[in-house]
């Protein structure tokens, strides 16, 4: 597939004109024409490049890609010896940030909805179309216990999560919004959710939780943001590329 044409798909599918996001969705390092052999992963760290060196990647698509908002648009350090290596190899990197969060079949929030057994799903974000909300709202089949779903969801992250358990409250209304969104629980109480998922946490989101009753989860910012790659590396093998996710483990 020449790289036109790969990143025409992408757009397509993922619709990153929809979004007002902090660094640019799309093609951020230009590699070879033509494009075959992808890794998927969730940061273009060193670490993935190198791993896609070794799998002889004509490109790299992740979640977390370069040239971020406010940061030091230098190419020096540990950036220059990212970049060099992708030029080097002559890979592509392709970065999709919130249109990953949001698709509502291959994204973030729908992989982890997925995970738990999510249903009737709404966007959080009020008065916004549920695929360009970057948080999902939606009800168990039935009600659980908070020890029963904390069990549930780290089996859908695979790890130990933060769990701050603030009543007796049955689950049943679950809002969610992956990666650091710990900010959303404010939305997350308005949708009347008994319990609010996201990647990370700060100190003042344990006393908003505890003083108005909303059980609080931070699963991890990694964790919870491994399903819209995976789901991208199967998505991209449906169209006759020969792509794999590269997990690169980080414990944040």
């Amino acid at each position: 597939m020449l790289r036109s044409e790969f990143e025409l798909l992408l757009n397509k599918t993922l619709n990153p004109s929809r979004f007002k996001d902090y660094a640019p969705n799309g093609l951020q390092v230009e590699g070879k024409k033509d494009i075959q052999r992808v890794v998927t992963g969730v940061t273009a760290s060193q670490a993935l490049i190198d791993a896609a060196v070794e799998y002889q990647a004509d490109a790299i698509f992740v979640h977390h890609g370069y040239f971020w908002k406010n940061e030091d648009p230098r190419i020096i350090g540990m950036k220059h010896r990212r970049i060099a290596a992708l030029i080097k190899n002559d890979i592509n990197l392709y970065g999709y940030h919130l249109p990953l969060d949001a698709h509502p079949k291959l994204g973030n929030n729908a992989g982890l909805a997925n995970a738990i057994g999510l249903l009737n799903r709404s966007a959080l974000q009020l008065g916004v179309p549920i695929e360009e909300s970057i948080g999902i709202v939606g009800e168990l089949n039935e009600s659980v216990s908070a020890a029963v779903f904390q069990k549930n969801v780290e089996c859908a992250v695979g790890r130990d999560i933060l769990f701050e358990c603030v009543n007796d409250r049955a689950i049943h209304r679950v809002a969610l919004c992956t990666g650091g969104a710990q900010g959303y629980i404010e939305q997350a109480i308005e949708a009347d959710a008994d319990v609010f998922i996201t990647g990370e946490v700060s100190e003042q989101t344990i006393h908003v939780a505890r003083e108005m009753g909303i059980h609080f989860i931070a699963a991890g910012h990694h964790a919870t943001e491994r399903f819209g790659a995976k789901a991208m590396s199967a998505f991209l093998s449906s169209h006759g590329l020969d792509s794999v996710f590269i997990d690169i483990d980080n414990p944040a």
